[in-house]
């Protein structure tokens, strides 16, 4: 890469940097537990919106899984999120009633708080409907991934959205507070993937699932990136660019191996398609608060008046990370 190049993505790094200085006056803080954070502490941070019904598992499935603190941004609950977050004793929550759209989706706020509160640490940036596989999560804690990835002097890890799904239309089973997701949306594709390389900044660009194949199969151009790199080594001078699909320095992309070998990586099941997401739906086209003036929440509102199945005969079920990696859609590369 030119010198020309590397010099305006430095300026734009620092950019996205000023920019997300400025935005923390967005912030409210609703309870700051963050005196507990301990130098080693593994962190996630999340931006939500009336998502209670799903904190109680997704809470529990990162404890169990070794994080130690989750860094929260409500923008706008009225639905008793933020007051069911305040109660929790390894929760620090910020509100926001500013415009989500108006934050780059949120990143502004995220990029603020993991420079106040992440550098030096173990940053996984999800949401609440996102659940990290890795290999050996069904026997190691994510606190062994990250020393591994400490030791082989790797920073950054990636791990591809799998959009999941009921065998059956999206509304026919219910989801209960509390209730693992994917005893529900228990479905994937297994196979209808495309990858790209974005030049610009090194990262993989990646589209397909049923995301894809059932809402933009006319415009599957369009359908929503997978590609993710939501674990990082997190330093102040870092700034995600665009959810975590990519973020800057330019290096902490390269996530794969060019030359026909591995690299370690993920999956974050994806449950969206619960019960409530045709509710979830119809208010965020309604709020206009999304990408590229919400195409992807006016595709969904299209097909979901017919109450879609998503599951085909191509469908597979989701039985652990082992099968994932058979099927090439992660790898333990060389971690052993």
């Amino acid at each position: 890469m030119g010198a020309w190049r590397s010099y305006r993505l430095r300026l734009q790094r620092k950019r996205w940097r000023i920019r997300a200085f400025r935005k923390r006056r967005e912030l409210a803080v609703a309870k700051d537990r963050t005196d507990q954070i301990k130098p080693d502490d593994i962190l996630v941070f999340s931006t939500l919106r009336n998502e209670k019904v799903r904190l109680k598992y997704f809470l529990k499935y990162y404890r169990q899984m070794g994080v130690n603190h989750f860094l929260m941004v409500d923008n706008g609950s009225d639905d008793g999120s933020a007051e069911y977050l305040q109660d929790q004793p390894d929760v620090s929550i910020w509100t926001s009633q500013a415009s989500y759209k108006r934050s780059r989706f949120g990143v502004d706020w995220l990029n603020w708080l993991q420079s106040r509160y992440g550098h030096g640490h173990w940053t996984l940036v999800v949401d609440v409907d996102e659940f990290f596989v890795y290999p050996f999560c069904d026997t190691r804690p994510i606190r062994a991934l990250t020393d591994w990835l400490d030791a082989s002097s790797i920073k950054s890890f990636s791990a591809m959205l799998l959009d999941m799904y009921p065998k059956g239309s999206i509304d026919s089973f219910p989801y209960t507070e509390g209730q693992d997701p994917i005893e529900i949306a228990s479905w994937f594709d297994s196979g209808n993937y495309t990858i790209a390389k974005n030049h610009r900044f090194g990262n993989l660009w990646i589209q397909g699932g049923a995301r894809a194949r059932a809402f933009f199969h006319d415009r599957p151009e369009r359908a929503p990136a997978l590609n993710k790199i939501p674990l990082v080594k997190w330093h102040r001078d870092y700034a995600y660019v665009s959810s975590t699909h990519m973020l800057l320095p330019r290096g902490l992309n390269f996530v794969y191996d060019e030359w026909g070998g591995e690299k370690a990586s993920g999956i974050l099941l994806h449950a969206k398609f619960l019960d409530t997401f045709s509710g979830k739906a119809a208010e965020e086209l309604s709020r206009k608060q999304h990408y590229a003036a919400s195409h992807e929440y006016k595709a969904y509102h299209r097909h979901l008046k017919d109450n879609p199945d998503l599951w085909c005969k191509w469908s597979e079920k989701y039985i652990n990370w082992r099968q994932l990696e058979i099927l090439g859609l992660m790898s333990k590369g060389n971690w052993a």
